[in-house]
């Protein structure tokens, strides 16, 4: 069976999530997304107090700049670190492509109607750097873009700041 390049990216997009995920939980985080309805998952995520250290997948935050539902890949609570929550956007693109593109609607998205501070990981080396490096100084700009790492980078900061 021959995967098309649109089923080779998702598969490689997955795979990044995947290792996301074992970060946040090899740093106490617990997944209590699947519990929730997807629609309300953001709401219950906020006021569930059973795990202080929390996270779900999937979140949907609201509506974004085109009045279309936005689903963030990741909304993490940290009632002590991150009280408001952090989301977590994973990119991943192994060759050239339409995502690179995607990083000022990411961007804008997160500036305006993104309801927590935000990390976007890119990864997969087929982004063209000048738009990676255009995200990065959008940092400044933008009051909820935390930061723009790559995989091992992420790490490195996760294993400072989660």
């Amino acid at each position: 069976m021959t995967i098309t390049p649109g089923g080779q990216a998702n598969k490689s997009g997955k795979i990044l999530e995947t290792t996301v995920e074992g970060t946040l939980v090899g740093h106490g985080y617990v997944n209590v997304g699947d519990q929730l309805q997807k629609k309300q998952r953001l709401e219950s995520l906020l006021t569930c107090t059973k795990y202080p250290k929390r996270y779900a997948r999937q979140v949907h935050i609201g509506k974004g700049i085109y009045s279309t539902d936005i689903f963030v890949d990741f909304y993490i609570i940290d009632s002590i670190l991150y009280p408001s929550g952090l989301i977590i956007e994973c990119k991943w693109q192994n060759s050239s492509g339409s995502v690179d593109e995607k990083l000022p609607y990411v961007n804008s998205n997160i500036e305006n109607c993104y309801p927590a501070q935000t990390i976007v990981l890119i990864d997969g080396g087929g982004m063209k750097p000048g738009a990676i490096n255009w995200l990065k100084t959008q940092v400044s700009n933008n009051n909820n873009l935390l930061g723009v790492f790559e995989l091992t980078s992420f790490i490195i900061w996760a294993n400072k700041n989660l």
